[in-house]
C-alpha cells in the first residue's frame, strides 16, 4: 500500500496535534471572506496530510491540486486543440482554477511556482473570474476558491504579492510533546488500513474517527451561517493590534476581525470577545507586520504586544 493511498484515507479527526493548522483551515472554510491559508514548515510535519484530510471531511473529496509544473492551459483551461484539429469542433478543457470553484485549491511547494502562473492565480483570486481568449473564442467562468498553500521555508520565500493573498499564516512545528502519541496513532492507522486491504471489516477506531469528521462538518456548516456580533470595542482593538505591529495597509485588521468572528461562530458564541482576537492574532498578522528578520517572524516581543493591547 503506497503512502499516497494511505494519505487520503486518514480521517481529519485522527490527526494528533497541529491545532493552529487545523484552526486556520476551519476558519477559512467558515469565513468565505478569508482568501487563503499558508502553512510553512519542514517536511514530515503533516501539512499535506492534514490539508487533504480536511478537504475530504468538509468537501467529501480531495482538494483540486495545482502542481508546481502546471502549464497555463492546465491552470486556466481553454479549448482542446486535438478535438479542433481532428473533428473541427470547439471542445472546452476545464482548468484547475475553475474546477476549484466553491471549494479549495491546494498548492504544495507553493514557493516554487513559476512567476507567470503566480500572476494568473493572483488575477483570478482578486477578481473571482477566469477569462480565456483563443482564436476568437471567449470563455468567462467564476472561480472563487480558498487558496491553501504549503511550503518548506528552507526552499525559498514567496513573492510578496502572493504572500499577501494568504490571509492566514501558520508556521508548522514538530509536535515534540506529542511525539509518542503521534507515533502510536500512525501505527494504529497503518494496522487499520492493512486490515481493510485484506478484506476485513473497517475497524471501529476508523469508524469512530469518521463519525467525528461528520460531526465536525455539521458544526462548521452551522458556523458558516452564523454572524457573531463585532462591537466597536473589538474593532478598535483590531486596529490597535495592527498599528502596534506596524502593519501596512488595512487588510491586516480586516483579516483579524474576520478570523475572530469565524472563531466565535465555531465556538457557538453570539459575539466576538478579546479571547477570540488573542487566539487568531498570530496567524492573521505574523506575515504582515514590519520585520527585518523575514517572512513570518514572530516571537516574544509580538506576543507581549498582543497581551498589552488586549489586556
Amino acid at each position: 500500500m503506497s503512502a499516497e493511498t494511505i494519505l487520503w484515507r486518514i480521517p481529519f479527526s485522527a490527526i494528533v496535534g497541529q491545532e493552529d493548522m487545523k484552526l486556520a483551515l476551519k476558519l477559512a472554510y467558515v469565513q468565505p471572506g478569508l482568501s487563503g491559508v499558508l502553512l510553512t514548515g519542514h517536511r514530515g510535519t503533516a501539512k499535506s496530510t492534514l490539508v487533504r484530510a480536511f478537504a475530504m471531511a468538509v468537501y467529501g473529496q480531495l482538494p483540486v491540486t495545482l502542481p508546481i509544473n502546471a502549464t497555463e492551459d492546465r491552470v486556466v483551461g481553454g479549448w482542446k486543440i486535438d478535438e479542433l484539429a481532428e473533428h473541427q469542433q470547439w471542445k472546452e478543457q476545464v482548468g484547475l482554477l475553475e474546477k476549484a470553484n466553491g471549494e479549495m485549491l491546494y498548492i504544495d511547494e507553493v514557493n516554487l511556482l513559476e512567476d507567470h502562473i503566480v500572476d494568473i492565480i493572483l488575477d483570478v483570486a482578486a477578481s473571482g473570474v477566469i477569462e480565456v481568449q483563443h482564436e476568437g473564442q471567449d470563455k468567462r467562468r467564476d472561480a472563487r476558491f480558498t487558496l491553501v498553500g504549503t511550503m518548506n521555508p528552507e526552499e525559498g520565500h514567496l513573492r510578496p504579492q502572493l504572500l499577501d493573498r494568504f490571509d492566514l499564516y501558520v508556521d508548522v512545528k514538530t509536535e515534540t510533546e506529542q511525539r509518542s502519541e503521534i507515533l502510536r496513532r500512525m501505527l494504529e492507522l497503518d494496522a487499520a488500513f492493512q486490515a481493510i486491504d485484506r478484506g476485513e471489516s473497517t475497524p471501529q477506531t476508523i469508524k469512530d474517527f469518521e463519525s467525528k469528521d461528520e460531526e465536525l462538518k455539521k458544526q462548521l456548516d452551522e458556523a458558516r451561517i452564523q454572524h457573531p456580533k463585532i462591537d466597536d470595542t473589538i474593532l478598535d482593538l483590531c486596529v490597535k493590534l495592527a498599528e502596534g505591529l506596524n502593519v501596512t495597509g488595512h487588510r491586516g485588521e480586516r483579516v483579524l476581525a474576520l478570523a475572530a468572528q469565524g472563531l466565535a461562530a465555531i465556538d457557538g458564541k453570539g459575539e466576538v470577545k478579546k479571547e477570540h482576537l488573542r487566539r487568531v492574532a498570530r496567524m492573521a498578522l505574523r506575515h504582515r507586520y514590519d520585520s527585518d528578520k523575514g517572512q513570518g517572524d514572530w516571537g516574544g516581543t509580538q506576543d507581549k504586544l498582543v497581551e498589552e493591547v488586549l489586556g
